[in-house]
Order: structure tokens, then sequence, then C-alpha cells
């Protein structure tokens, strides 16, 4: 076995088990550290395939930002993990029939291409920048898909902020406005008390 297949296979096996870890552990913050060993696992695989622009993005993209975020929510707030797991049992049919599909999906692409004998491709020179290819593919062959997604990306961060923003019954917010136009007979309210002489009898 060559030393590039035995990486790949090494790789590859951190990368199915922290994947299979990130579905069964019950501990939420467990499953993003187990989700980042996963993303450092496929870059290492996209760096065998001569795709370092892809990996660097994704580890900084991904878990240099998305994670770190995302652990910093789940550690910040007080998540009930049974109200989340309530509906485990109700969704596992579907959840299976999409695994299936999925799986089908993968042996029919695998099948069709893994006994296809393709040639090696040719080593590429010095100079040769796999992220100057990717650019020019981005922004020529694929602008139109590369716009698409920036919308859905939009539309997404719009909806996402519109359901924060929205007003809650149990929410305290105050206004501005009242606050500025507040008056003295508003907030203070003079009462008026006879003087009270302490008895000596009573000291």
């Amino acid at each position: 076995m060559e030393f590039k297949t035995g990486v790949f296979y090494f790789f590859a096996a951190i990368l199915v088990l922290s994947a299979l870890r990130v579905i069964t552990t019950r501990n939420p913050v467990h499953a993003a550290l187990f989700l980042v060993l996963a993303f450092f696992s496929a870059s290492g695989i996209w760096m065998l395939l001569h795709a370092e622009f892809l990996a660097i993005t994704l580890v900084l993209v991904y878990v240099g930002a998305v994670m770190v975020l995302f652990l910093f929510v789940v550690m910040m707030l007080d998540i009930n993990i049974d109200v989340l797991r309530a509906g485990f049992r109700k969704n596992l049919p579907t959840a299976l029939l999409v695994g299936g599909i999925v799986i089908i999906e993968m042996y029919l692409v695998i099948n069709a291409t893994f006994g296809v004998a393709e040639p090696l491709p040719l080593p590429k020179p010095a100079d040769y920048s796999n992220t100057r290819e990717v650019g020019k593919l981005i922004y020529t062959q694929y602008v139109y898909a590369l716009q698409i997604a920036a919308l859905i990306l939009l539309v997404g961060m719009i909806a996402a902020i519109a359901l924060t923003l929205r007003k809650r019954k149990d929410s305290k917010y105050q206004d501005p406005a009242k606050q500025v136009s507040v008056k003295r007979e508003d907030r203070v309210r003079l009462i008026s008390m006879p003087a009270v002489k302490k008895d000596s009898s009573e000291a």
C-alpha cells in the first residue's frame, strides 16, 4: 500500500467515525467538537486531492467561524435535551427513508465510476494555482449558480433576522420616544403627610 493511500484511509476512517459520533452523542457540545474533527479530516482528504484552497476554506470558514459561533451559542444557552429528543421516534421512519435514498444514490454513483479505468491526471507545473482555477470557474462557467446561491443565503439571513426580531409577549423592551417625552409629574408623586412626634414614654 502506498503512503498516500494509507493517509487517505486514515483520514476517511476518522471522518466516518466522527460523523457517526455527531449524530449519536447526547451532549450537543461534544457533537459540535466531533463535527470540527470531521471537518479537519475532510480538509485532509481535500489536501490529498490537491484542492488546497477548498481545504483551507473549510478550516477557516466552518471550523474557525461557524463552529466557534455554534459552540458559543450552545454553551451560553440552556438547551433542554429532552425537549429536542421528544419527536425522535416519530421522525425516525422519515429519517431512515431519506438516509436509504442517499445510500442508494451513493452506491449508484460509486458503482458507475469505480470500475471505469480513467487516466491519471498530469502533474501540475510549479506555478499552478488551483485558487486561480476555482476563481475562473466560479466567475465564468458557474456565475449564475453563484448568484442563485448568494440570493438563497440572503433570503435565509433575512428570514432569520425577521424571526428573531418578531415581538414576543414575554419580551421586555424600552421605547426611547416615551422615555424622552416623559414629564416629572408622570414619575414623581408628592404626598403631604403630617409630622409625627415620637412619644417619650415609648423610648
